[in-house]
């Protein structure tokens, strides 16, 4: 699906008595499976009741998380649901959505922080260079098993056609990764003792 342009506001999704959903951008039948694909793409939509106009987004929207873990997606724990509702009529009932959310957006940030954080440190490091060259190694012993590969590959063999034909340095490869390995070994050794 394709993002809706900045300042264009909400996809307007109908939902009729017979439960169906429309969506009003691309003018066709959808599922809530379609909602919770547009939500994880951070498509902006509002669910009106089609005869009402009434908004609806927020029972459909826990009519998705509903689903979800029926599916066995369960994120929601058995205590948290309870804590939950028993704040309905309580006096924190009115601080609790707004904490929910901040809770959720600090959870969001701070995963998005630790996943930029551990790219980061392997983007440059050695063990990038050895998970691309272990990549390499992988494509080309697959590829010695597959119709039009090497038959019978041995240990003492050449390199695979295809392999070969990728990397004419692959011997040089295999020694500088043999080298990496070592050093990265003797690091390891002198952080154990």
């Amino acid at each position: 699906m394709k993002k809706a342009a900045p300042g264009s506001g909400p996809v307007i999704i109908k939902k009729y008595a017979n439960r169906r959903l429309y969506n009003t951008e691309t003018s066709s039948y959808i599922t809530l499976e379609h909602l919770a694909a547009m939500t994880r793409e951070g498509r902006d939509f509002k669910v009106v009741d089609a005869k009402t106009e009434e908004d609806i987004t927020h029972n459909v929207l826990t009519q998705i998380i509903m689903e979800e873990e029926a599916r066995g997606q369960t994120m929601l724990p058995v205590n948290f649901l309870r804590q939950l509702i028993a704040l309905y009529g309580d006096s924190m009932q009115a601080m609790v959505p707004g904490y929910l959310e901040a809770s959720m957006d600090s959870f969001r940030r701070n995963q998005e922080q630790f996943k930029s954080a551990v790219e980061g440190a392997f983007a440059n490091s050695p063990f990038a260079e050895i998970a691309k060259r272990n990549m390499a190694m992988f494509e080309a012993a697959a590829s010695a098993f597959q119709p039009g590969g090497a038959a019978n590959p041995t240990p003492t063999a050449g390199p695979a056609p295809a392999a070969a034909a990728a990397s004419e340095g692959s011997g040089d490869d295999v020694s500088a990764l043999k080298a990496e390995l070592a050093r990265l070994q003797e690091k390891i050794e002198k952080l154990g003792k």
